[in-house]
């Protein structure tokens, strides 16, 4: 199945007002979906009947159910044959009589028990996500569109949009929630009965419930919800204060809310999905203060990218990095800080991504890996980013209305994309789309024989410019900003086309600094010193040594172990050995050195430049912090070429926090946690050195001049 949940100017007034009163063509051959459902939390069971209108002329038509539901016709003139088991589910097909008349609705009534657990999906070293084809626990229910629920057409996504209305049955307490429309709410003698429904197409119906506390909050552009397990009203209003805040920013930057509601849903646990109309987050990941404006405003752009406009899969999920564009960038963009974010997108992708891991975005389908999430999310948001460098804000924000106006509950690949754009730029973006989508890899630049000349009344900058990847040359763009003695900044696009390309500028007063690309804006290999060394070197890494501390205590060298293992778990290049084997430290691949007590942390720490109290187990970290008595401590530890990590605490609580923790803060060179617990109390980057693209003309240095970009959208 190639369906899958989505994993938060004045000028264009015109435009903006015509796609918002456009209504979409209806797609063709759309399914329609009438479910009575009963849900038994206790036992797993759902007894349901869905009453199917087909589309007219289809005499046969072929879906999924669960494997645990046994289906039979209730209604109507049909039959129904298994196919064959596929996973967790069974593949039937419906065949109706074929007569020139419509013979009508069929209705299918199915039962059984849905409760497959937990699984662990392991994404890279120390990380791991849980997730569930499907279960009906006295914890929740969560059935999404791949559990096989409801009869799910076995079509390509373009051929199996469907709208619905869905009625639950429930125990007294317990709520439902579904995309679109709703809740209506009845008392019943057994329970609740809570009915959704949704008249626009959909790729899948998923259906959530719990023992749920409802808010609601009215807003100018749908009502925000919210669904908490424990009710905690302050939480509650957070959250819908921010649903209002993000709806009204997306629908005026891209076009109108295509759902009647947004809705933050409490998973009972650690998750992050985002369904049509709601998120379902965990109940900690809800909690953390950061959430609101980092990761849930990407969830709720995701009801424009994904939810909205359906991404076509064959031709490569654009969805995830267009909405770390538009979200997870912009927010930071708007605080002056969008040439950081860039530039440790960069930093993944060269931490997690090899050669033998990399591959074109086309080929992007979802995040199963950290290599992945830095090519479909990180590539792919550097690749709108060049794109609406190229066309201009104001021909990148038409193309984005117009991409969504022309595909709104419809399926779209990347040549939907660059149809809307080229049409609102009138530019030819085929060379731009192909290069980018269907190429993997990445260029690396190089400055060479760089030179200041006088010419006439002014100066002259020249010098060369070279792709140093292995491959055919990029076609790049690439933005150059030159200084002057006052700190004055020029700025200029060198069009590169091939392996060199002649640096040749004419200035009116003397340079004194050139930078190649000084706010990454390119996509493209980091050079040393552009970035700081980070713990993604490490979390990265496809082979390397982690060292056990001999002199340990038992109940810490248990601890210390125990994380090694996870670490090591599904890392076949790791090796894990005591720190009493060796007699050096090995410079062919990179060490994680654990515990205070280590023989080598003398030695990484000195040539680090790192001072460490090892009596008192406190380390000096940058800005004169010091951490605390006991607390825990994850860092890199630079030395040259070498990538060393030391990762250290006092109590066996604390290292296990940090197994769990550390491998999800990969862009920080130093973490501070709270002893004996998850708090992560202080995280940072050593100083970055110097760069091969940055050249200094002359001795004089000024004070530089040089304003952070304007953002896409202003606050």
């Amino acid at each position: 199945m190639n369906r899958k949940i989505q994993f938060l100017s004045g000028g264009l007034l015109l435009s903006w007002l015509a796609l918002a009163l456009a209504t979409p063509a209806p797609a063709a051959d759309i399914l329609e979906h009438r479910i009575d459902a009963a849900i038994d939390p206790a036992t797993g069971r759902i007894e349901a009947t869905d009453r199917l209108a087909l589309p007219a002329g289809q005499p046969r038509w072929t879906f999924y159910l669960d494997g645990n539901l046994t289906p039979e016709v209730a209604a109507g003139d049909a039959t129904l044959t298994p196919i064959a088991r596929e996973f967790h589910l069974v593949r039937w097909r419906l065949e109706r009589p074929t007569t020139e008349a419509d013979p009508g609705p069929v209705t299918i009534a199915y039962a059984g028990t849905i409760r497959h657990g937990l699984r662990d999906l392991h994404e890279g070293m120390g990380r791991t996500r849980q997730w569930s084809v499907g279960t009906i626990s006295p914890e929740g229910a969560f059935l999404s569109g791949q559990s096989g629920w409801y009869p799910t057409s076995a079509a390509e996504p373009a051929e199996a949009l469907q709208t619905f209305r869905l009625a639950v049955t429930l125990p007294r307490g317990w709520l439902a929630v579904s995309q679109g429309a709703g809740p209506e709410i009845a008392e019943t003698a057994d329970g609740v009965r809570v009915t959704w429904h949704e008249g626009h197409p959909q790729d899948e119906i998923h259906l959530i419930a719990a023992p749920f506390t409802r808010y609601a909050r009215t807003t100018p552009v749908a009502e925000a919800q919210v669904y908490l397990r424990t009710p905690d009203p302050a939480l509650a209003e957070r959250y819908l204060a921010a649903t209002a805040d993000y709806l009204a920013l997306y629908d005026r930057l891209i076009g109108p809310y295509p759902y009647a509601k947004f809705a933050l849903v409490e998973n009972f646990w650690e998750s992050g999905y985002g369904m049509p109309s709601f998120t379902l987050l965990g109940p900690q990941v809800i909690r953390l203060p950061f959430i609101l404006h980092t990761s849930y405003p990407h969830e709720i752009l995701h009801n424009w990218w994904g939810n909205g406009v359906y991404v076509d899969y064959a031709s490569g999920n654009w969805s995830e990095g267009l909405t770390t564009y538009l979200a997870d960038h912009l927010l930071r963009e708007r605080q002056g800080q969008g040439a950081d974010y860039r530039r440790d997108a960069l930093k993944s992708y060269m931490d997690y991504v090899d050669a033998a891991r990399d591959f074109p975005i086309r080929a992007f389908r979802g995040r199963d890996s950290t290599a992945a999430q830095a090519i479909g999310y990180g590539k792919t948001m550097m690749v709108f980013h060049m794109l609406r460098r190229e066309l201009g804000d104001a021909a990148f924000i038409a193309g984005l209305r117009r991409f969504y106006a022309d595909n709104r509950f419809r399926v779209a690949g990347f040549a939907d994309l660059r149809d809307a754009f080229a049409a609102t730029s009138d530019r030819d973006l085929d060379g731009f789309f192909r290069q980018w989508t269907d190429r993997p890899g990445a260029p690396g630049l190089a400055l060479r024989d760089v030179r200041v000349s006088v010419d006439g009344d002014g100066y002259r900058l020249r010098g060369e410019l070279r792709q140093t990847q292995d491959g055919a040359p990029f076609a790049l763009q690439v933005p150059l900003v030159i200084h002057d003695a006052q700190g004055r900044p020029t700025e200029r696009t060198l069009a590169m086309n091939g392996r060199r390309a002649a640096v040749d500028i004419a200035l009116a007063s003397r340079p004194v600094r050139l930078a190649v690309d000084p706010r990454f804006d390119l996509f493209r290999r980091l050079v040393a010193g552009e970035a700081p060394i980070t713990l993604s070197a490490l979390l990265g890494a496809d082979r390397g040594l982690i060292l056990l501390p001999a002199d340990a205590d038992p109940p810490l060298a248990g601890a210390y172990r125990r994380l090694a293992e996870a670490w090591r778990r599904g890392q076949p290049g790791w090796q894990i050995q005591a720190d009493a084997d060796l007699e050096a430290l090995p410079r062919d691949r990179p060490v994680w050195l654990l515990g205070w007590e280590n023989r080598f942390l003398p030695e990484a720490a000195g040539a680090a430049d790192i001072a460490l109290d090892r009596a008192d187990r406190r380390a000096h970290l940058p800005g004169g912090t010091t951490s605390g008595a006991g607390e825990g401590l994850a860092m890199t530890l630079p030395d040259g070429e070498r990538t060393l990590g030391w990762l250290a605490g006092v109590e066996d609580q604390t290292i296990a926090a940090l197994a769990r923790k550390v491998p999800h803060y990969g862009r920080y060179g130093y973490l501070v946690f709270a002893a004996g617990s998850a708090e992560n109390r202080l995280k940072g980057q050593w100083p970055a050195g110097e760069t091969a693209l940055t050249i200094w003309l002359d001795g004089h240095r000024p004070t530089l001049a040089w304003p952070p970009d304007a953002p896409l959208v202003a606050e």
